[in-house]
This record gives C-alpha cells, sequence and structure tokens, in this order.
C-alpha cells in the first residue's frame, strides 16, 4: 500500500506533543504507518548501525580490514540457535511480545563468540589475534556441522530455517526495536569510548603498549562490545551479512581512517544502507519480499572481491 510522502511527514510530525499538523490518514492507514512501516525502518537502521559500527571495532581490534562482525562464530551461533527453535519449539518462536527465536539467536551468537575466545586464549598471549581467528573459523564449522544435523533431522523446518538464515525485517514490531535497543547502543557506545585506543592499536601491539596501552585488554573489551550488538542485531533481523565489511570500507575512503570519525559515520552508513537494502527487498518484486540478506550480499559480495583483490588478502596481524 502506498502512503503519499506528505501524509507521512506530517502523521510522524503529529506525534510530537503540542504539534497537530492534519496528515489526513484514516485510522487504518495511520496504524499501517506506526505500527509496521516505522518500526520496520527504525529496526532497519538500528541494526545497519550496529553491524557497521561492531565491523569496524572488529577491523580496529583484529587490524585486518577483512574482518566483520560474524568473524568469531556469531553467525553460525545465531544460526544454531534459531534452528533449534524452529525444530523444536516452532509454536514458541513467534510467542509475544517476543518469541523464543530471537532470544535463542542471541543467545547462541553469544555462545559462538565466547567459545571462540575461549579457545583463542588458551593458546597464549603470544599468537592472540591469529589463533582467535582460527578458533573462531573453528567454532563456526562445529556449530554449523550441529545445525545442519538438526535440519537433516527435522527436513520439515528447512524452509522457515533457511527463511530466517537469509536474514529481513519483515513482521518487525517495536517489541523487536526494544529487543535490540539497549544492547545496540551499549555496543557502539563502548567502541566510539575506544576510538583513540583503536587508531593506537593501528601502528602496533608493541608500540601500543610502549604508551602504556594494554592490547588485550582493549581488544576484549571491543571485541566482546562489537560481538553483544552483532548478537543482538542478528537476534531480530537474521543473518544479514556484509554491512560491516562494506561500510567501514566506505566510510574510510570518505571520511578518513581517525576512528573518533569512522564510528559514527560507519553507524549513519550501516543505517542507511540496511533501510536501503530493505526497501529494495520489499519492493524489488513485489508482493513477493527478497530476503535482505541476499539484497546485501549482492552489493557485499562483489565489493569484497575488490577489496581482497586490491589488498592482496587483507593480512592478518598476530
Amino acid at each position: 500500500m502506498h502512503l503519499g510522502a506528505g501524509s507521512v511527514a506530517r502523521e510522524l510530525l503529529g506525534l510530537v506533543p503540542g504539534v497537530d499538523a492534519g496528515s489526513g490518514l484514516d485510522g487504518r492507514d495511520s496504524a499501517i504507518l506506526l505500527q509496521l512501516r516505522l518500526p520496520r525502518v527504525v529496526l532497519g537502521a538500528l541494526v545497519g548501525a550496529t553491524l557497521a559500527v561492531a565491523g569496524a571495532g572488529y577491523q580496529g581490534a583484529f587490524r585486518n580490514p577483512l574482518a566483520d562482525p560474524y568473524l568469531l562464530g556469531a553467525a553460525a551461533g545465531a544460526g544454531l540457535g534459531a534452528t533449534l527453535v524452529i525444530a523444536y519449539a516452532p509454536h514458541a518462536a513467534r510467542a509475544s511480545p517476543v518469541g523464543a527465536l530471537p532470544v535463542a539467536a542471541f543467545a547462541g551468537a553469544l555462545l559462538g563468540v565466547a567459545a571462540s575466545w575461549a579457545i583463542g586464549a588458551s593458546v597464549g598471549r603470544a599468537r592472540s589475534t591469529a589463533t582467535l581467528l582460527l578458533a573462531g573459523v573453528a567454532v563456526a564449522s562445529f556449530l554449523t556441522a550441529v545445525q545442519t544435523l538438526v535440519q537433516q533431522r527435522r527436513s520439515d523446518s528447512l524452509r522457515e530455517v533457511y527463511g530466517w538464515i537469509l536474514g529481513g525485517l519483515g513482521g518487525a514490531g517495536w517489541s523487536d526495536v526494544l529487543l535490540v535497543l539497549p544492547y545496540a547502543l551499549a555496543s557502539m557506545a563502548v567502541v566510539q569510548l575506544h576510538a583513540r585506543l583503536l587508531d593506537v592499536l593501528g601502528v602496533g601491539d608493541e608500540e601500543a603498549a610502549a604508551l602504556g596501552i594494554d592490547p588485550a585488554r582493549v581488544r576484549l573489551v571491543v571485541v566482546a562490545a562489537a560481538s553483544l550488538g552483532t548478537a543482538a542485531a542478528v537476534a531480530v533481523s537474521g543473518l544479514v551479512g556484509f554491512v560491516g565489511l562494506v561500510v567501514p570500507h566506505v566510510v574510510r575512503s570518505l571520511g578518513g581512517r581517525a576512528y573518533r570519525v569512522l564510528v559514527p559515520l560507519a553507524a549513519v552508513g550501516g543505517a542507511a544502507f540496511v533501510v536501503a537494502a530493505d526497501l529494495v527487498a520489499r519492493t524489488a518484486l513485489a508482493p513477493a519480499e527478497v530476503p535482505l540478506g541476499v539484497v546485501t550480499a549482492f552489493v557485499g559480495a562483489p565489493f569484497f572481491a575488490v577489496v581482497l583483490r586490491t589488498r592482496g588478502g587483507g593480512g592478518v596481524r598476530s
């Protein structure tokens, strides 16, 4: 259904206390705008901002331009959590106001990252960055294998599982916004507060230590905060890929490499990117809806290939 831009603007302006803009929308159209369209846009902006800032944090912490928010098993953990709920508790998946599906995805993402960190840290601090990345690969592979086993045993849930994995904001409501909001804001705030330290980490761990900074502690805090935000975003949107990879690179080319500037610009860019991608997903094949993750992949995959070629793989620094 098409709602005129002017009517939408006046309806939103009318939400300001003491302002009566007279949008002309009837009760049905107003409900569609305020209960369906607006929460979807707000949630998309929140998810995009969170993933973009998390991507910037990961890239700064690991000093690797190809690092992204799903690096340490967050995606695999979230996928497993969602699959278990869809396969074994389908009636609880979308219970009101907050179903078991986002909670399970959130917990699974945190579990994946925690397992990766525990395994990587157990190897020793000297090569913590490289071993952490390798631990993430191992954990993601294991969790994906478990997810595949569950899917094989409960093949009747395959369609819904893949629908969630491909990502989307269909059915978004204010309860989803409230679920992700505190974690997203906390995550982005922590990364922003560590912006100067991420700049120092960029010159190397030895140089940072010489300046009185503990690289391991900074890396732990930033990765934990970015992972928390990623888990919250994934819980309500599914696996929307490439946002945390594409947006920080674009922002760097436009606004420089200083993290105090990069982080807020990444938040704005990520929000705009996901909202625009969701608009394409909703309208490109209307009335059918394209999965949001497919749209972002159409942009992100070629971009990833270009970055990989120009940077020669990015180089994981230990």
